[in-house]
């Protein structure tokens, strides 16, 4: 496929080698105007928001992937086969079912298990598990830790459901599962199949075990400082 793509409007060589992935555009655009120096827009096919710039002297791009897999799929798969990129850090949000971590740490995946069936068009003869660069990770270990940050490494559940109507999420809690969201599976999967590296960094909104404990939806998009600076340092 030639580029631009369907998805995406950006020429050869728009996008830096390695990529932040929000799920929100606004959180995209809220990295580039914070972040990065003389930020370029160079995609907003669906007003799925694409910048690059730098980030103290490193070309660095950022771009929305949208809510769950198919999304996340899409955008990756793009971007690592047909824009050259070779690095995509996901930068979101997700629920904890961790009793030891809480609203604002931040979760490291490992690992990402799924309910979606992403990886069957592999054909493979068994069941795929998703991980992450452990170059990436190992990196992003180190950058918490010298921040001080709380923090889990571990495996995540990539949902195919929001709403899901018989409240599994527990079931997972079990398997020693820290935390759900709805797009790493994908994207590790993508990485795999194209020879390239991907991490999720999310940090915490809400939480299943203190129910207590959320974020605004202004705050998701805003506040969540900590998980994009461990990123921009690591790109």
């Amino acid at each position: 496929m030639a580029v631009p793509t369907p998805h995406i409007n950006a020429k050869p060589g728009d996008f830096a080698e390695t990529v932040l992935m929000p799920g929100d555009p606004l959180r995209s655009k809220f990295i580039a105007e914070n972040f990065l120096e003389n930020p370029v827009l160079v995609n907003n096919v669906r007003g799925v928001q694409g910048y690059t710039g730098t980030y103290h002297g490193k070309r660095v791009s950022v771009m929305a992937s949208g809510m769950g897999q198919p999304a996340i799929g899409i955008y990756s798969y793009e971007l690592f086969n047909f824009y050259d990129v070779q690095n995509i850090i996901r930068v979101g949000s997700c629920g904890s079912y961790s009793k030891d971590l809480h609203v604002r740490d931040i979760i490291l995946a490992q690992g990402a298990c799924t309910n979606g069936n992403y990886a069957s068009q592999y054909r493979l003869p068994g069941t795929f598990a998703p991980i992450a660069d452990f170059g990436l990770l190992r990196k992003a270990v180190e950058a918490c830790e010298k921040r001080g940050l709380r923090f889990g490494v571990g495996n995540i559940f990539s949902s195919d459901m929001f709403y899901e109507d018989d409240n599994s999420g527990m079931d997972w809690a079990k398997m020693g599962v820290l935390g759900v969201e709805m797009e790493s599976a994908a994207l590790y999967c993508n990485a795999a199949r194209a020879g390239k590296k991907a991490l999720c960094i999310c940090t915490i909104s809400d939480s299943f075990i203190y129910p207590e404990e959320e974020t605004t939806a202004e705050e998701r998009q805003n506040s969540f400082t900590d998980m994009m600076e461990i990123a921009l340092e690591i790109a």
